[in-house]
This record gives structure tokens, sequence and C-alpha cells, in this order.
């Protein structure tokens, strides 16, 4: 099993060492930093070139919303977990919108951030299940005229099937296991659809193949 190198970004300092013991538990997961601030979550990001990032959203200076956006930008193969006590759709889609590749409420079960930094690790996206209606709701409702809603006919039948292999979860190894192609060709057929369909992020993904019943979480 691979090590997954993690970092806790939390402004309450009893809450990081709770995560701490929970995760430094687990056998493949490795604490690599920590930062109590956005500000800060940004500097030791990129120190520490974690894996995975498990982020608070209500931060003393910048949200965790515009921290992910940042790393996101300057790191795009670090993932980020959200974790919070927000379960309204607003901050929801505005993480999604950033990048973050999981969202957990702070309620969560021990072993649903565990599997959310999990498949994080993997380019794999966790929703915690209630949400998923939320997602659901307010994508299907979109008009046609909207951004991300352009036509699935503008794609080839196999850039079709490799959206509807990211939207579940697949990984590009995964994709190119499953349809027996090179990650290069999985990559290359990723880059046309997201750019026909004028998509900027997996989140962006997931909702418009939802929208159009490619998959059914």
């Amino acid at each position: 099993m691979d090590e997954i190198r993690l970092m806790l970004v939390d402004d309450h300092e009893v809450i990081r060492t709770g995560l701490r013991m929970l995760l430094e538990s687990q056998p493949d997961i490795k604490i690599v930093g920590e930062a109590s601030s956005g500000s800060e979550a940004l500097v030791v990001a990129s120190e520490t070139k974690p894996d995975v990032i498990v982020m608070d959203i209500t931060l003393p200076d910048i949200t965790g919303i515009e921290a992910t956006k940042r790393i996101k930008e300057s790191f795009p193969e670090i993932s980020v977990v959200a974790l919070t006590i927000h379960e309204d759709e607003q901050y929801f889609f505005q993480m999604l919108q950033a990048g973050a590749t999981g969202y957990v409420p702070k309620r969560a079960a021990p072993d649903d951030l565990i599997s959310a930094i999990r498949s994080a690790s993997v380019d794999e996206i966790y929703i915690y299940p209630s949400l998923a209606k939320s997602l659901v709701s307010d994508f299907l409702s979109r008009s046609s005229s909207e951004k991300g809603n352009k036509s699935l006919e503008l794609l080839t039948p196999r850039e079709s099937e490799v959206l509807a292999l990211l939207a579940e979860g697949y990984s590009n190894q995964q994709i190119a296991e499953e349809l027996v192609i090179s990650k290069h060709t999985v990559a290359r057929h990723r880059e046309n659809l997201m750019r026909k369909l004028e998509l900027h992020s997996r989140g962006d993904l997931v909702k418009y193949a939802i929208r159009k019943g490619l998959i059914n979480p």
C-alpha cells in the first residue's frame, strides 16, 4: 500500500491534534505538515508537497476556498479534501469549483474521512452521501444555455467513454487499463473533452455527467 503524505489545515489546534491521532494510526497515512490559516497553508504546501490536504473552510485570514484555489493553481497534483462544519450548497459548490476532490462534514464518521483521503490520493472524487442530493438537484435544474452544458454530440465516442469514467472517479491509469489505451491517450482525450464542453475542473465534469445522465450518484 502506497504511503499518503497528508497535510492538515484547521485553525483549532485541538481539532488538528485529534485528526493527527486518528490519521497517524492508519498504516498508509503520514502527516507531513500542518497549518492554522489559509496563508500558512500556502507556505506549508509549497514546502512539503503533500499528496492530500485536509482543508477547513473557515480560517482566520483567507478562506479555505481561496487557499484551495491558489494551491491547485500552483500545485495541481495536490488533492484537497474539505473537512468543514458547513453543509449548505454555497460552500459545497464553491469548494468543488476551487478544485477540491472531496467534501466531508465534521460530523461524519472517521471512516468517511479516511475513505475521502484515500480516494483523493488516487485522484478519485469523494462526496459525502448526504450532499450528493444537493449536487444533483442544483445541476439538473440548470438551463441548457449555461457554461458546461454543451451537447454530448460534440464528443467522439471515445471521449464520451473517458468522460463517463472520469466522472465515476476513475484515475487516468484506471481508464487506460479499462479501455486498453495508454495514459497519454487518456490525457489527450481528457483535454479535448474539457475544451469542447468548456469544463475546467473534475468537479465541473462530475456535475455535467450527472446532469446528462451519464452517471447516477
